[in-house]
């Protein structure tokens, strides 16, 4: 009986799938009405934006996983990965479920050392891995901004 995916493709799956499970996650904690009662820069985008553009980002965040994880030897990444997968999920948690913008924004300090020592390792592996981090950091970099200003507007 033939394969009906190779390994990479399950790879492929899989990663991706470990993504969408942290956005699940962080999904179980909506903004809400605490959220929408919140002062807001004028620069703070519609709430609509932020599925699409995490869903392309939870993909690339998964792709990259899967091209380092190909190679051998990939350990210290992957945790690496790990590690800025589980910050990801608890974010969330800490923002709209404790809503704790204080928190949120050193935890997301965080995330953000950990995303970027993520792709630095993975450049050593594989440099499209790496790319497809970067505008992952970059989103976090603003979603940081944004999260400082709503908690210094806010307090």
């Amino acid at each position: 009986m033939p394969e009906l995916m190779t390994r990479s493709q399950r790879l492929y799956i899989g990663f991706i799938g470990l993504s969408f499970a942290a956005a699940a996650v962080g999904s179980m904690f909506e903004p809400g009405d605490w959220y929408a009662g919140l002062i807001k820069p004028t620069w703070n985008p519609p709430n609509w934006v932020f599925g699409p553009v995490w869903s392309v980002l939870y993909i690339c965040i998964g792709i990259a996983a899967a091209r380092v994880r190909a190679r051998e030897r990939a350990l210290l990444p992957m945790l690496l990965w790990l590690s800025q997968l589980a910050l990801n999920a608890t974010w969330s948690w800490l923002f709209f479920g404790l809503h704790r913008p204080d928190l949120a924004f050193y935890e997301i300090q965080v995330l953000w050392i950990a995303i970027a020592l993520t792709a630095v390792s993975f450049q050593r592996f594989d440099g499209r891995a790496a790319a497809l981090l970067v505008p992952y950091l970059i989103w976090v970099s603003f979603a940081s901004w944004l999260n400082w200003s709503l908690w210094r507007l806010n307090t």
